[in-house]
Order: C-alpha cells, then structure tokens, then sequence
C-alpha cells in the first residue's frame, strides 16, 4: 500500500468519526478494497451514548503501516498477564457485535443462563442489543456455566469475553 493510500485511507477515517457523531450513529463499518491481496476494513464506534468514539483498522492483509501498529498487540496478548485474560480461556464465548448486553429476555424475567447451569450447543446465553435490533447470542457448545464476566445493561465491544462455558 502506497503512501497516498494510506493518507487517503486516514482521511476516510477521520470522516467516518465525523459521520458517526453527526448523524449520533453507534458504529459504522467498511470495508475497502484496493486489489486482490490488498483492502482494509474499518469499523468506527462509540463506547457510548456520549462516550469517546473509537477508531479501529483492521487490516485483512498485512499493510506496512497497519502491521507495525499491530505487532505490539499481538506481543501483549503474549504476556504473561494475557494469561489470566478471560477471552483467551479456551471456554469463553466472545462478543460477536457492538452493542448492549441483557442477561434476560425482559426486564423482571429470569435470566437465561446462570452460573452453574448446564447449557446445550445453541441454547440462548444472552442478547446483544444492536442497532436497535436483538440479537440472541447462542451456546457455542454444551457445557455448564462456569462464569458470567458482563453485567446485564453493559456495553461490550467486539470480541469482549461474555461468559465462560466448560
């Protein structure tokens, strides 16, 4: 990816953030292609209703300037304290979308899963509330609730652990 590239691909950013906070949209993803072996996919989010926006690229092939920013994750999730990170615990379901959590169906209803509860593979954890839209998070597995790590009406990010099924 060339310089230019780059410099445009931070100027569509940067209007993305401003789309987002003019329009008071949750999030805006796109994906950008600029060849066969070569696009970036953008997603620009808010933590909040009135929270500080977030900007993320991620790369789908490597780039020279997107790799250097990336290889210093990757040598943090290597760390030893990345070690006790609920979301690399071989049992945890992760955030498939932005949104909000609720651990029940409606408010005063039971919640779907507790911990301690034996669940089977597509079982209804939680919802996400996205875009306005409920979304059922299903069991990726069976196995029994060993932890919930969201409290019911929190934000969760992409890839944010939810709960941890053994």
């Amino acid at each position: 990816m060339t310089d230019k590239t780059r410099d445009s691909d931070v100027a569509f950013i940067k209007a993305l953030a401003e789309l987002l906070a003019e329009n008071e949209l949750g999030e805006i993803r796109v994906k950008r292609d600029y060849g066969e072996h070569d696009s970036v996919d953008v997603r620009v989010s808010r933590a909040g209703p009135t929270g500080p926006q977030q900007l993320v690229a991620a790369p789908l092939a490597a780039a020279p300037a997107v790799a250097a920013t990336a290889a210093p994750a990757a040598a943090a999730e290597t760390s030893p304290a990345a070690e006790g990170d609920p979301a690399a615990h071989p049992g945890a379901v992760t955030s498939p979308m932005v949104g909000t959590v609720y651990l029940q169906a409606e408010p005063g209803a039971p919640a779907f899963v507790k911990v301690g509860d034996s669940v089977a593979e597509g079982d209804t954890l939680l919802i996400i509330e996205a875009m306005k839209t409920m979304n059922q998070i299903p069991a990726p597995r069976a196995g029994t609730v060993k932890r919930i790590l969201v409290e019911d009406a929190a934000p969760v990010e992409f890839g944010a652990p939810l709960m941890i099924i053994e």
